[in-house]
């Protein structure tokens, strides 16, 4: 079996100490690949350089709305660089971008026009994007409907709301697992994975950030996304091989990965 974690931090200074050993690691454990995903400029650099020297991972490049620069001239500019950096052939997709209005109070705006700009870009460069909500649902699916994104994307870590999900299927994206289906405390976990059909479900370990059961509380890494498959098998009465194997195909076909 093989296995695709879909959003990663190896490009988190949590891996300063041991990152060349780690992505070793990840895949002599079966994870044949993996997404480094930027979140702000600095971060998006550093998940390029990730992936040029390693053939198996890819990057994305965007700014999070949980890194947006305190001054909108450096946001833009910022912006602007990021589309130069997304032009390099191992950046598979604009991201993570998105709202976050747990975090963020008082910038909302700026979020939205960031949001917006950054899908322009994706649609500029033919690539999908990688999506971040928190305590956002409505004006996150807003965005999405009044804005095309071409290439579509994930909404990654996705909330487990069922108005979310139902609408982001609606609109033809992809939806991303991580290890929160496996907490004890994700009462409805079961009946959202069951609401993605299988050519849209992605798995992720959000590295270096929740780690699964039974590690929770650990340094995440993402040898760890086959125990969030491992769940959504349990979940969907499916085996683990099947689970890995339509997972990582749909990564593929999302991220364009031949």
């Amino acid at each position: 079996m093989e296995f695709f974690d879909s959003h990663s931090h190896l490009n988190d200074e949590k891996f300063d100490d041991d990152r060349l050993e780690m992505i070793k690691k990840i895949k002599d454990e079966d994870v044949t690949r993996f997404l480094t995903c930027g979140y702000n400029l600095e971060g998006s650099k550093k998940a390029i350089d990730i992936a040029k020297n390693c053939d198996y991972t890819y990057a994305t490049a965007g700014i999070s709305p949980n890194d947006i620069p305190q001054s909108e001239e450096e946001l833009w500019k910022n912006i602007k660089e990021i589309k130069e950096l997304a032009k390099n052939k191992k950046v598979v997709a604009i991201g993570e971008i998105g709202l976050d209005y747990y975090w963020n109070k008082d910038n909302h705006e700026l979020q939205i026009e960031a949001f917006k700009k950054q899908i322009q870009i994706a649609n500029e460069l033919d690539l999908p994007i990688v999506i971040h909500t928190r305590d956002a649902v409505m004006d996150t699916l807003r965005v999405l409907k009044e804005n095309n994104v071409i290439n579509k994307g994930v909404f990654h870590c996705c909330p487990l709301n069922r108005e979310l999900v139902k609408e982001a299927i609606k609109l033809d994206f992809y939806i991303s697992f991580s290890g929160v289906v496996t907490f004890k405390n994700a009462k409805n976990a079961d009946e959202i994975i069951n609401m993605v059909p299988s050519d849209r479900i992605l798995i992720e370990t959000d590295s270096p950030y929740l780690a699964p059961e039974p590690v929770r509380g650990t340094r995440n890494n993402p040898t760890n996304v086959k125990l969030v498959a491992k769940k959504i098998a349990s979940a969907r009465n499916e085996d683990l091989e099947e689970v890995s194997k339509y997972t990582y195909e749909n990564a593929k076909r999302l991220f364009k990965i031949k």
